[in-house]
């Protein structure tokens, strides 16, 4: 399954409890359409000590939003935008649809 982010990509949130905010992709998972985006989705996981977290305790990290949920930011505006694919010297780019820069690093 294809997905119009990926990890690394700076995106807004459009819908949700989180709309408005923006934060980097840390991980991506295609297979779910679902993305982990820095600060956004925040749930409390509940740990047991353990080696690598002697004191245990309730842990607060970044829970997966559905990709259809973010818009990846446009790097000359700054403003979401939607994606479009172009061919450039024999490869497949994304292109931001509001200004046509390309997304693609």
């Amino acid at each position: 399954m294809s997905m119009h982010v990926k990890k690394g990509d700076t995106v807004k949130v459009i819908s949700g409890k989180d709309k408005g905010k923006q934060g980097v992709i840390l991980e991506a998972f295609p297979k779910k359409s679902r993305v982990l985006v820095e600060g956004v989705n925040m749930i409390k996981k509940h740990a047991k000590p353990s080696q690598d977290n002697p004191q245990g305790g309730i842990l607060n990290q970044e829970a997966p939003i559905h990709s259809s949920n973010v818009m990846p930011i446009d790097p000359k505006s700054g403003e979401p935008t939607r994606v479009g694919y172009r061919e450039e010297n024999g490869k497949k780019v994304r292109v931001a649809k509001k200004s046509g820069e390309v997304l693609d690093k």
